[in-house]
């Protein structure tokens, strides 16, 4: 799918739109009053300076890039991909828009908006995030499949997928452009709610950078918890381990408890050597 809408849509003929025809796959001159926006639409929002440009365009120039719609069985059209061009032509009073007419399913409808609109990048990222999930849900595709139809890397698709976890503060923040997805993916780090949103005010009104939002998030992140200081060992201990170890010549390691339970190791190098070290023991004990 990351070739491009050519390869989903093929190539196409023109010709007049006849109400009662069967169209399949074909650009075509739809009536615009007989169009009805897309229920899949990933973009919820359009600049309404960006519409004014576009349609300034479209009333020197026409519509050069056709939507695309899909033939409804009640002689109306559903719109596919083009909502930007459609909203533009409605405020110029263009009666009819050149488009693609195309036979789909809703799965297909959902992809092909997407991809159209993931190709434009005219999608926020919260957007994508969105589209990615309900292209995953609705059409039950893998991750591996969705990577294939919108040509994008399964890491790409991870990190905006994460994105979703977001409280909902934080994601309106990044679906407004107050913070980047680099900010995003810093933020989310920080799992505590309350030090989430403070850390989220401090990015926007300070404007702080990526870098100085990874810094604060590592700092907000929950202290190890340290761990218990070894018992100290009492100085008759240590000095007996000393005596041991010189009249051994081997190493000993003595490890006590606060409440003086502890165990006593004398190492040996092999068979020889430990036959030495009780030679010494037993000869200890018979002296005394």
């Amino acid at each position: 799918m990351g070739r491009g809408l050519s390869a989903i849509l093929g190539d196409f003929g023109v010709e007049n739109v006849d109400g009662n025809a069967n169209l399949t796959s074909s650009v075509s001159f739809v009536p615009i009053d007989k169009i009805d926006t897309n229920p899949f639409q990933p973009r919820k929002e359009f600049n309404q300076e960006a519409l004014d440009e576009l349609a300034q365009s479209i009333s020197r120039q026409g519509v050069i890039t056709p939507i695309t719609v899909r033939k409804m069985p009640d002689d109306r059209y559903q719109l596919i991909a083009g909502e930007r061009r459609l909203r533009a032509s409605k405020q110029v009073g263009l009666k009819e828009i050149p488009a693609y007419v195309r036979v789909a399913t809703d799965g297909q409808m959902m992809e092909m908006a997407l991809v159209e609109n993931i190709q434009r990048e005219n999608l926020n990222a919260m957007e994508v995030a969105f589209s990615y999930n309900a292209l995953l849900e609705e059409c039950q595709l893998t991750h591996e499949q969705l990577s294939e139809r919108v040509g994008k890397n399964r890491s790409t698709i991870t990190n905006y997928l994460r994105l979703l976890n977001l409280p909902a503060e934080t994601q309106i923040a990044l679906s407004e452009d107050k913070i980047s997805m680099a900010h995003a993916r810093a933020l989310i780090n920080v799992e505590d709610p309350e030090q989430h949103i403070a850390l989220l005010h401090e990015v926007i009104s300070r404007q702080l950078s990526v870098h100085q939002t990874e810094q604060l998030a590592k700092s907000c992140k929950k202290p190890k918890p340290v761990s218990a200081e070894k018992p100290v060992v009492p100085q008759n201990i240590m000095a007996g381990q000393q005596s041991l170890k010189k009249y051994l010549q081997s190493e000993v390691d003595v490890k006590r408890s606060r409440r003086g339970k502890g165990t006593l190791t004398i190492h040996f190098n092999n068979d020889a050597d430990f036959q030495r070290i009780m030679s010494l023991l037993v000869e200890k004990k018979s002296s005394e």
